[in-house]
């Protein structure tokens, strides 16, 4: 049985799958033993060992896949400026990326998330396109866009396979400012079907209104990702007085 001073049983076994991913003696994409094959090597019990393997999923280590068993997942970050919105191509090939989307659905729905509420988003339906952003062929993003319903048939299609701000850019639109919410929260029903990841994987989700010279015209929108998939940076100018003392 194996043992750690201080610690419990499920703790050990936990380290040490870590410690063998890590090493790379279980590789990213490799399935790890099956219970009863950890249960006999550890010598505890299928509890314990159930337990290491639950608490090593919402870390970002492993991922599982029903009737086949659980894999170890690729744990590599890309990191985006704070103010990057992802509404562009150019603008995704600045930042490095070599981004690519899956159309997952285009819909007509209300902004039913509460936490828009600061957004000030209207009451009535609209336009609801949801989107898997990938780069280098890894999932980092699913984006779920709301627009007025007056858009052309011709505009929604062309949704599917280009960022929306691309689209709307192309047909005339001027957009004039971008409000962004960023929080953290668990991945969504359909995020968690796009990442293959557990209800209640957290994620970072940035909300946001992009606002048009059309005070009529607004987009809203949110856009998910599990926390070991993307982060945000940001540069503040620490130099200027006034800054300073506004911030005050």
């Amino acid at each position: 049985m194996v043992s750690q001073a201080g610690g419990a049983l499920h703790e050990t076994v936990r380290l040490e799958l870590l410690r063998r991913i890590d090493s790379g003696q279980y590789a990213v994409g490799d399935a790890i033993p099956s219970i009863p094959a950890l249960v006999e090597e550890f010598g505890v019990s299928p509890i314990t060992v159930k337990r290491a393997l639950r608490d090593l999923q919402p870390a970002g280590v492993l991922r599982t896949v029903p009737g086949l068993g659980r894999f170890v997942r690729e744990r590599r970050r890309f990191i985006r400026d704070l103010d990057f919105s992802l509404t562009s191509f150019d603008d995704a090939i600045r930042h490095g990326l070599s981004p690519s989307i899956q159309l997952q659905s285009i819909t007509r729905e209300k902004i039913a998330d509460p936490t828009f509420e600061v957004l000030a988003p209207p009451d009535s339906l609209m336009m609801c396109v949801r989107k898997v952003v990938l780069t280098d062929n890894t999932p980092i993003m699913f984006d779920t866009t709301y627009l007025p319903l007056t858009l052309s048939d011709d505009t929604i299609e062309a949704f599917g396979d280009r960022f929306v701000g691309d689209v709307l850019r192309d047909r005339g639109t001027q957009f004039v400012k971008t409000r962004l919410l960023i929080d953290a929260a668990p991945a969504s029903e359909k995020a968690q079907q796009a990442f293959a990841i557990p209800n209640g994987y957290p994620t970072l989700r940035r909300l946001y209104q992009l606002t048009t010279i059309d005070p009529a015209f607004s987009v809203f929108g949110v856009a998910e990702s599990p926390f070991d998939r993307l982060a945000v940076s940001v540069e503040l100018d620490a130099t200027d007085p006034k800054s300073k003392d506004e911030n005050r």
